[in-house]
Parts: C-alpha cells; structure tokens; sequence
C-alpha cells in the first residue's frame, strides 16, 4: 500500500498509533516503520511530527526507553459518576432505532452530554455527534441501541 499522499495530520495519527502499539527507540526506527506501510517520511519530518504528538522518550517496563505520547486529558476515561450527574441534570428524553441511539437535552447542551458519553469508555458506544440539542450515539456490535437508550433512560432518572 503505498499512501505517500497523506496529510500531515494522517502521517502524524499513524505515528500515534504505532507508538501506541509496540515500543519504537529512535527516530529512524519509525522511519523505516512508517516506510514498511508505504508511508514515505524524512527522519526531520518525523522529528518535528514527534515534537508536535508531544511525544517523550520514557522507560518501558523491561528497561529500554521508547517514545510514548502523554495521555491527553481528553483520552483519559472519566469516572461513571460523571456521566450519571451529567445525564441526570441534562437528558430530557432518550428513544433509539436499531444500533443508534438519540438523546435529547435542553438547547445548547447537548455537547457536554456528547463529550460526557465519549469519556465514559463504554464498549458499546463507537462514538457520538452532538448538535445543539441531540445527541446521535452510535451502538457498536453485538450491543443494541435500545438497551443502550435503557441505560441512558436510568442514569437520566426516566
């Protein structure tokens, strides 16, 4: 697969994600990674990818060092507390079809539902949309939308 045409930002998710895979020592080692799949970088370019990822070297368990990216505030899994409360002052209704589910809140809310449903870390969720005031909640296998809605429906007290 030969993907020399990704943008910066696609270049520098792949480099995320490799990172987060396997332990990668140097700079060059992910050169020739990143080659491997067909994605064409220069070690500077990789260098300066690295920089802006935030990326440091730190010690593994087994005593090497390799770069890792700081988790983000926004990657971290936000206690069940969170969404409880959340839900509980701002879901009015809650109904779904199939593997999605729709909850609406009060206008101008529905962003912090979202971003609360996001970093709950359920395996059920792949992701949501937020508007104004929906939230579109997409149920990923073997899960379905409608028991998810339940759980939705008791955390918010409906």
């Amino acid at each position: 697969m030969t993907t020399t045409g990704l943008s910066k930002t696609q270049r520098q998710y792949r480099i995320a994600t490799l990172l987060a895979d396997r332990p990668i020592n140097s700079q060059v080692q992910l050169v020739e990674m990143l080659g491997d799949e067909g994605i064409i970088a220069t070690q500077a370019t990789v260098s300066r990818d690295l920089e802006e990822l935030g990326a440091v070297k730190a010690r593994t368990a087994q005593g090497e060092t390799a770069y890792v990216i700081p988790e983000q505030p926004r990657d971290q899994v936000a206690p069940a507390e969170l969404l409880q409360r959340v839900c509980s002052d701002w879901v009015v209704e809650v109904d779904s079809s199939k593997n999605l589910v729709v909850v609406r809140t009060p206008p101008g809310s529905a962003h912090l539902v979202g971003a609360a449903i996001d970093r709950a870390g359920w395996d059920s969720v792949v992701g949501t949309v937020a508007g104004d005031d929906t939230v579109l909640v997409v149920v990923g296998e073997p899960f379905s939308g409608a028991d998810v809605a339940g759980e939705f429906r008791d955390l918010a007290g409906l």
